[in-house]
């Protein structure tokens, strides 16, 4: 899944004068230009509740646009300065280096293969690997899943800790959560592979799943750049508006709005 996307982001790079945007119009992921443009896109996801989503009038909401709003006040004075996109697990790293976005703040781990085509900021959260299952499974642990079918989402880095962890449990990939949630209650799989925050948010509106209480991973959240020099001076300003809102406490106050542990 990496080389596919390494390939189709090195095809990007190399074709974007000629599809999608003209290279003059593509959004200057630049701290300079973005306050002379007096306004941050941010990608962030509408199918990842409570990190992103949006509620019943449209508005993005969750943990993560939460934080683009800050990150807007802090770099431009106000949290309406931010122009948000959708994106999801398998085109996140697409709408970076279309430039469609300036950054993304998608509940995207940190990892090393990640950090070869992204910068990163410092992390905002650290979530872990958990499974999701139907009330009353006999699945209790990873190793339970031996010779049965996990699901995961396409993007994300379920799959290859599944395959590292457990290489005989067979693998049903989907685009979305929303996808992979359709699937678990219907039976196609035994349980979703997921990290924590998204599996809970699934488990805080249905009580026939169950969250399971081991976690596989630390997984590090973190805003993601198009890698590059001319990100430097936007990931010093994003690093400086995380500490100091982490320092005073702003942060935690936002995961406990969402029932974010």
């Amino acid at each position: 899944m990496f080389k596919k996307i390494l390939t189709v982001m090195l095809l990007v790079l190399f074709v974007c004068c000629g599809c999608g945007k003209k290279k003059e119009e593509i959004t200057a992921n630049d701290l300079n230009e973005i306050v002379k443009r007096d306004v941050i896109t941010v990608g962030v996801r509408t199918d990842a509740y409570p990190f992103g989503y949006l509620d019943k009038k449209g508005h993005y909401k969750g943990y993560d646009p939460a934080i683009a709003r800050v990150i807007a006040r802090g770099i431009l004075g106000s949290d309406k300065k931010v122009k948000f996109v959708t994106v999801t697990a398998s085109d996140r790293m697409m709408k970076l280096y279309s430039g469609d976005v300036d950054m993304v703040i998608a509940t995207m781990s940190v990892t090393p293969k990640r950090r070869q085509l992204l910068d990163f900021s410092d992390p905002y959260y650290v979530a872990g690997q958990a499974l999701l299952v139907k009330k009353g499974s006999k699945i209790r642990t990873l190793q339970d899943l031996n010779k049965k079918r996990a699901i995961i989402v396409f993007g994300s880095t379920s799959e290859n800790s599944l395959r590292t962890a457990m290489p005989t449990v067979g693998i049903i990939g989907y685009r979305t959560y929303a996808e992979a949630y359709k699937a678990l209650k219907q039976g196609k799989g035994s349980a979703i592979v997921s990290d924590d925050t998204i599996l809970l948010g699934m488990a805080l509106k249905d009580p026939t799943v169950e969250l399971l209480p081991k976690r596989y991973t630390k997984e590090p959240y973190a805003v993601a750049f198009r890698k590059g020099p001319e990100s430097k001076d936007l990931i010093r300003a994003v690093n400086f508006i995380i500490e100091s809102e982490t320092k005073n406490g702003n942060l935690k106050k936002l995961r406990e709005n969402y029932n974010i542990k």
